[in-house]
């Protein structure tokens, strides 16, 4: 484990709340380790997303810009082959490109 270090900030009183619900609900030792592992989670979160954005650079540099037709057919293949663990996805309208949807 790393040394540990005193750090004053200013938080939303909303988050300070749910960490003190999660000390008391048992899902955190205490409001700095609770403030710790959501540090954690975003230094990771923010590693990822630069290590996804060279990844994608990298493979552009390759291959030629990622055009959004290649998305959304990407997109498409990626949710037919989803599988629903837990209720039914939700029915989705679609309109023809620069038709509004008539909700």
């Amino acid at each position: 484990m790393s040394a540990k270090q005193r750090l004053s900030a200013s938080v939303d009183a909303d988050l300070i709340a749910a960490a003190e619900e999660a000390v008391a609900r048992g899902a955190a030792d205490s409001v700095s380790g609770w403030v710790n592992e959501a540090l954690r989670l975003k230094r990771d979160h923010e590693r990822r997303l630069d290590a996804l954005a060279a990844f994608v650079a990298a493979y552009e540099a390759e291959h030629g810009a990622i055009a959004p037709a290649e998305v959304q057919a990407a997109t498409r293949h990626a949710r037919a082959r989803a599988v629903v663990v837990r209720g039914r996805p939700a029915a989705r309208r679609t309109t023809a490109p620069g038709r509004k949807n008539a909700r």
